[in-house]
């Protein structure tokens, strides 16, 4: 029989010298690899769930790229309905649905689009209000060409947009649309606007801030009921916060907002808060009832919507309100003198409401709950007047 060698006590040791200088330390690379690699997998896969759109309750129906561009014809001219900073929306209508959607496609080549769809996104998801614009579901996928596609589908508001009813012109006379518009109507437009921001600023699990509100992010459904939409630049924070800015919960986040409509305090590098939608707010009144955008040729040098209406009230209100809204107190001759007076007194309070939204400080504005009572209490003794 063949005997098995005996290895030697110096060979035991050469292969114990081997495994501890070379062997171990390349198990212990290798390791370590694997370990950085996990990371950066782990972290990839985070980062990657984060700037995904989030998820809407399942009660919202799945539609994809070609569902949308059918519903558009091709996502064609004759179906643009608006543009926005980093979208344009679509009238259309969706095959298994008889209502009209609008469905806003994000560019996304912009800087910022991709930002601005996830936004609001994450507003969308948060909010429920009779008086902002219902969406239906979510589109994240790819378009005909490969290319990533994001668009959001809202309900169709067939009333169109504030900016538009204000400013439009209809019949070979070029008679503005708003002439359709009573007072009683146009309270109830800044009525509805109020409770919206006052649910976003004050019953919401957060507060958000919209930080974008001006007349063509305002839509009007069939019986004029107004509705905020637009939050690509809205801003949540959870729980309430004291900041520089007094009792206006705050963020100190960036904003780009429309000139005229953004508060002032922005030119100094101001932070985000609710104290900002309230100025916008504000100036949105002045609007709907003087008719004049916050960027009029009339307003320079110095002069503001805000300055404009501080001058004149409240002795000369009525030399600088909307000729319609004088022309409908005139025209009611059978009216007794106290109801119209009434009428003059209530359009008084409306824009007294304005200049409080609109203080250069921000500390200084009344809050939306504030805003909202006294509006509710505004629109309630009208109607009892007439």
């Amino acid at each position: 029989m063949l005997a098995c060698p005996v290895m030697s006590s110096n060979s035991t040791r050469h292969t114990k010298s081997l495994v501890l200088k070379v062997v171990l330390p390349i198990a212990s690379m290798v390791s370590l690899a694997m370990v950085i690699f996990g990371l950066l997998l782990w972290r990839g896969k985070h980062k990657s769930k984060s700037i995904s759109p989030p998820s809407f309750a399942t009660k919202f129906p799945k539609v994809s790229f070609n569902d949308l561009s059918r519903a558009t014809q091709g996502f064609s001219a004759s179906n643009l309905i608006g543009r926005g900073g980093y979208s344009s929306v679509y009238q259309g209508k969706l095959a298994e649905d008889e209502n009209e959607v609008a469905i806003k496609v994000f560019n996304l080549e912009l800087t910022g689009a991709r930002k601005s769809f996830i936004a609001e996104c994450n507003a969308l998801r948060n909010v429920r209000h009779r008086n902002l614009v219902p969406i239906l579901t979510v589109c994240s996928s790819i378009d005909s060409n490969g290319n990533d596609f994001k668009a959001l589908v809202y309900e169709f508001m067939p009333g169109g947009d504030l900016h538009k009813l204000l400013y439009s012109t209809q019949g070979c006379e070029g008679s503005s649309n708003l002439n359709l518009v009573t007072m009683f109507q146009r309270i109830g437009i800044v009525v509805d606007v109020a409770d919206a921001l006052e649910y976003l600023h004050h019953n919401n699990q957060g507060t958000m801030v919209h930080c974008d509100l001006k007349p063509s992010n305002i839509l009007l459904d069939d019986n004029m009921i107004a509705h905020v939409g637009d939050f690509g630049l809205a801003r949540f924070t959870v729980g309430f916060t004291t900041s520089s800015l007094g009792n206006s919960n705050s963020s100190s986040v960036a904003l780009i907002g429309t000139v005229g409509y953004a508060a002032p305090e922005y030119a100094g590098g101001g932070q985000v808060s609710t104290a900002v939608d309230v100025y916008s707010f504000g100036i949105v009144l002045l609007e709907i009832f003087i008719r004049r955008t916050p960027t009029d040729d009339k307003f320079k040098d110095g002069l503001s919507i805000v300055k404009f209406t501080e001058i004149s009230f409240p002795d000369r209100v009525l030399e600088i309100v909307d000729p319609q809204l004088l022309q409908e107190l005139e025209l009611c001759q059978e009216t007794p003198v106290a109801t119209k007076e009434k009428g003059v007194c209530s359009l008084m309070s409306i824009l007294n409401v304005g200049l409080c939204c609109t203080k250069p400080s921000p500390v200084d504005r009344i809050n939306m709950q504030e805003v909202a009572a006294k509006l509710h209490g505004i629109r309630d003794g009208y109607l009892r007047g007439n």
